[in-house]
């Protein structure tokens, strides 16, 4: 049995090493990526405050396809290049966006997002997935959640 749980009122890098170690943790020897991803996806909802959404989006062919995931039904296919997560996909680098709303192409899976934070998984030079956070608030993500997703991304890019 796993017991991981953030500690309370600790400034966000901390959260975010805790978060690392943790999914380093619970992923350490298994390869089955499903399972990895999901115990991630669960891990993201457990420490990451203020989210509607966490989860994975997989690359497969030119899309996106849905991976495991804590939140409301979401999108199951996004083409590479659209809305937040194709952005990501398709370049390789992070997206924050603050308001999501303002995002050209934006595709509301959920209603009620606000702001959105999309990490791409790279194994060697290959984009293979990417992490998905979603928040009902604006401006909810910041430099410190980039970074803290990214370590993270770094970490289970070899364990999916």
């Amino acid at each position: 049995m796993y017991t991981f749980a953030p500690t309370t009122g600790q400034p966000k890098p901390e959260l975010y090493r805790e978060l690392a170690q943790a999914a380093a943790a619970i992923t350490e020897g298994e390869p089955d990526a499903v399972a990895n991803m999901a115990n991630v996806a669960a891990l993201l909802g457990q420490f990451v405050p203020q989210l509607n959404w966490a989860g994975f989006y997989r690359l497969i062919g030119d899309e996106l396809v849905l991976g495991p995931f804590v939140g409301k039904p979401a999108c199951i296919r996004i083409a590479l290049g659209a809305g937040v997560c194709g952005a990501a996909a398709a370049s390789g680098e992070t997206q924050l966006v603050r308001d999501v709303h303002a995002f050209e192409g934006h595709i509301a899976c959920d209603a009620d997002s606000a702001s959105e934070l999309v990490v791409p998984v790279v194994q060697g030079a290959r984009v293979i997935a990417v992490i998905d956070l979603d928040s009902p608030e604006l401006a909810r993500f910041d430099a410190d959640d980039a970074a803290g997703i990214e370590a993270l991304a770094a970490i289970i890019a070899t364990r999916i």
